[in-house]
């Protein structure tokens, strides 16, 4: 699979390398761009070496996942699927019947990543757990891992049977929201478990890209506030990136990230500017 131009990767525990730059969707497929040019920014980044995707059978009520069926079309080997279940559905029949569901948008047999969006309103973790591996077991998905967990749930979710088969975290990082630093991200390293972070770029609304030490760097190396936030949060190489955009020209500017290596003092004006 393709990584990028860099070969910037991250290594999930059981060995599997994925981009350590990826594409998010959460609010494609819902009118905020024209349809066509949501697709080919998608398509755009896969070309970049942004092979990784993430959606969930929430987004736009499965309209993302039916975007993304039709951008993969004709090459689902080469990208590396993530989606995601519901907690209301996450019951034994809840969990299949939204998996079938998930798959037949997305036009595919199998997801590479399947997750649990949030841990609220779980009545029975093990139960979820049981399920993924089945699902597992039956080649619907080659793997399965967890969204929005704390330290509290991550380690209820380690004392279940079979719950350290756990790929990833996928939880809120950026240079605007650095609370996982404190405590998930070390328990998540410490288990050789890397994190998904959405909302890399601050999400909606954030001031990180107008930020002038940001825009400072970025000026300084002839490139994007974008890329620059991007790679200060894949620094680790404990992260992997999930930047939505639905435009061809953002895509290209986070894409940039893929070659970009911060330099130590550079990393220390970030650290000022945003602190933990």
């Amino acid at each position: 699979m393709a990584v990028g131009a860099a070969g910037q990767a991250v290594s999930l525990s059981d060995g599997t390398v994925v981009p350590a730059l990826g594409q998010g969707s959460a609010r494609l497929g819902q009118g905020r761009h024209p349809l066509a040019d949501e697709e080919q920014a998608m398509s755009t980044g896969l070309s970049l070496g942004m092979t990784l995707i993430d959606t969930a059978e929430i987004y736009g009520d499965g309209r993302a996942e039916q975007l993304i069926g039709r951008v993969i079309k004709g090459r689902r080997d080469s990208v590396f699927l993530v989606s995601k279940v519901w907690p209301s559905h996450a019951t034994r029949a809840g969990i299949q019947s939204a998996c079938s569901a998930s798959l037949a948008r997305l036009g595919t047999n199998y997801l590479d990543l399947y997750l649990l969006h949030w841990p609220d309103r779980v009545k029975d973790l093990a139960e979820v757990v049981g399920t993924f591996e089945q699902l597992r077991a039956g080649g619907h998905i080659r793997r399965w891992g967890v969204s929005n967990f704390g330290v509290a749930e991550l380690d209820r979710l380690f004392r279940i049977p079979a719950g350290e088969q756990c790929a990833t975290n996928q939880v809120p990082y950026s240079l605007a929201d650095r609370k996982v630093e404190r405590e998930v991200l070390p328990w998540c390293v410490q288990r050789r478990m890397p994190i998904m972070a959405y909302s890399p770029l601050g999400g909606e609304g954030s001031s990180v890209l107008r930020n002038p030490t940001v825009q400072r760097i970025a000026a300084s190396r002839g490139g994007s506030s974008a890329a620059v936030a991007l790679t200060w949060a894949m620094r680790s190489g404990n992260v992997i990136a999930i930047p939505e955009s639905g435009s061809v020209a953002h895509v290209r500017e986070n894409a940039a990230a893929l070659t970009l290596k911060l330099e130590q003092n550079e990393l220390r004006q970030l650290d000022q500017a945003f602190p933990t």
